[in-house]
């Protein structure tokens, strides 16, 4: 797909779905024409603090100049579409990694793989590597991860009577039962929080489920490892293991933690900072981290490969400017200072090698979970397919329906999402060789 047809496409989608003529009235930034000056658009907190990195790379590469733009997370998937339908891309973006197979459709990346060799790329964790590369060809670089794993309460676990952390699901399952058997009413093991979908999804990753089949063309929910996923999720909540909630569980999870209101919650390394300045100095060493025990096999469990990656924007008339900026920022020493200040997590391997890092029990267990995190499908309609899941896990941990049922309904209406794949595909979804992006690429540049 040329760049002009995926800009028409992409601008009747965004029409049809958004009403997206006042978005783009409003003006992202209009392209410039001054070949020494990059654009980088940068999100959340990363936006706050990436130009106190920017003098060395001027300092080397005297003559260009970085004009960042800060954009807030939660406008930023939004603003990306319409400045592509728009024209008015940057030189160099920050994506989160799940949006990269929309973006590929779209046909708004420049591919990378010239400018990764085989070194290159065994410097990235390989599941933090992954998200980047759809349909064979890698489209940005790691700039930094954010997996999840289980924060929890120590000198809870310890009085309960479990001294070591688990290491398997059995054991972590035997631990929350010890907790909650102490626990006060109104008190529990595990915050899960109804509107988060990556808990659930790590445990069926834990389970072995792929999600989707046939090529990421249909559904598999009612594959015997997603039902058995979900079957151990809803026990949670039916053993009052979890207390039943949403977003407003999560937004409590603080005084939660430090009251012992609940012993374990699967989260990120953004909470280690929060937790360290939240939590009363009283309990500064009652708790830490741990990666995601096993379901099967050797530990640690399976998770996310979340994080943001930086990709250059194709058709910029300044590409090999712009790929210099993604190679500095990508850098290791970039990498660990963008970790001094903000706590995001390096995703390259030596940066870890580093003592600060190493050195902090709480830290080094994100690196061992760096070993064995996974790729959500690399589709375009992921983001619609993680919203059914947790719609329809809800109605099976309140009862509204059973399992099977909910699993069946899943399955209907993922489906109906990616019907439209399948037609565009054909028999390449029944062959299981369907793309992971349905139309999209470009020339590879020189």
């Amino acid at each position: 797909m040329t760049p002009a047809r995926a800009r028409r496409a992409a601008a009747i989608v965004l029409a049809a779905l958004a009403g997206c003529a006042g978005v783009l009235a409003s003006g992202c930034g209009r392209p410039h024409d001054d070949p020494d000056r990059l654009t980088f658009w940068a999100l959340g907190g990363e936006g706050e603090v990436v130009e106190r990195l920017l003098p060395e790379f001027t300092a080397r590469h005297p003559g260009l100049r970085v004009t960042v733009q800060r954009i807030p997370w939660s406008a930023a998937h939004e603003k990306l579409l319409t400045a592509w339908v728009g024209g008015a891309m940057p030189d160099v973006v920050q994506v989160g990694n799940t949006w990269i197979p929309e973006l590929v459709v779209l046909g708004a990346l420049e591919p990378l793989d010239d400018r990764l060799d085989a070194a290159a790329r065994a410097a990235f964790f390989p599941g933090v590597l992954d998200p980047n590369v759809v349909d064979g060809r890698t489209w940005g670089v790691p700039w930094y991860v954010d997996t999840r794993l289980v924060f929890y309460r120590r000198d809870l676990l310890a009085a309960a009577g479990e001294a070591e952390a688990p290491r398997t699901w059995d054991a972590w399952r035997a631990g929350m039962q010890a907790v909650q058997a102490r626990a006060r009413p109104g008190q529990h093991a595990i915050l899960l929080p109804l509107t988060e979908w990556q808990p659930l999804v790590i445990l069926a990753f834990g389970h072995g489920a792929t999600l989707l089949r046939d090529g990421d063309c249909r559904g598999d929910f009612r594959s015997p490892a997603f039902r058995a996923a979900l079957t151990a999720w809803v026990r949670l909540f039916r053993d009052g293991l979890a207390p039943l909630g949403g977003a407003a569980l999560a937004a409590n999870l603080y005084e939660d933690f430090a009251r012992g209101d609940v012993a374990f919650v699967v989260t990120g390394p953004w909470n280690l900072g929060e937790l360290a300045r939240r939590l009363p100095p009283a309990l500064a060493d009652a708790w830490t981290t741990m990666p995601m025990p096993a379901v099967t096999g050797a530990p640690p469990g399976p998770s996310l490969a979340g994080g943001a990656s930086l990709a250059v924007v194709r058709g910029t008339p300044r590409a090999e400017a712009a790929w210099k900026l993604v190679a500095f920022l990508a850098e290791p020493a970039q990498q660990r200072r963008l970790w001094e200040l903000t706590g995001d997590l390096p995703a390259r391997r030596e940066v870890w090698d580093d003592a600060a890092l190493a050195g902090d029990p709480r830290v080094a267990a994100f690196r061992t979970q760096l070993e064995a995190v996974r790729a959500t499908p690399k589709i375009p309609e992921w983001e619609r397919i993680a919203g059914k899941i947790m719609q329809w896990a809800d109605t099976a941990v309140r009862g509204t329906l059973d399992v099977d049922a909910a699993t069946a309904r899943l399955d209907a209406e993922v489906d109906a999402i990616l019907a439209k794949r399948r037609w565009l595909l054909g028999d390449r979804c029944t062959a299981g060789t369907a793309p992971a992006a349905a139309a999209g690429g470009g020339a590879v540049p020189g």
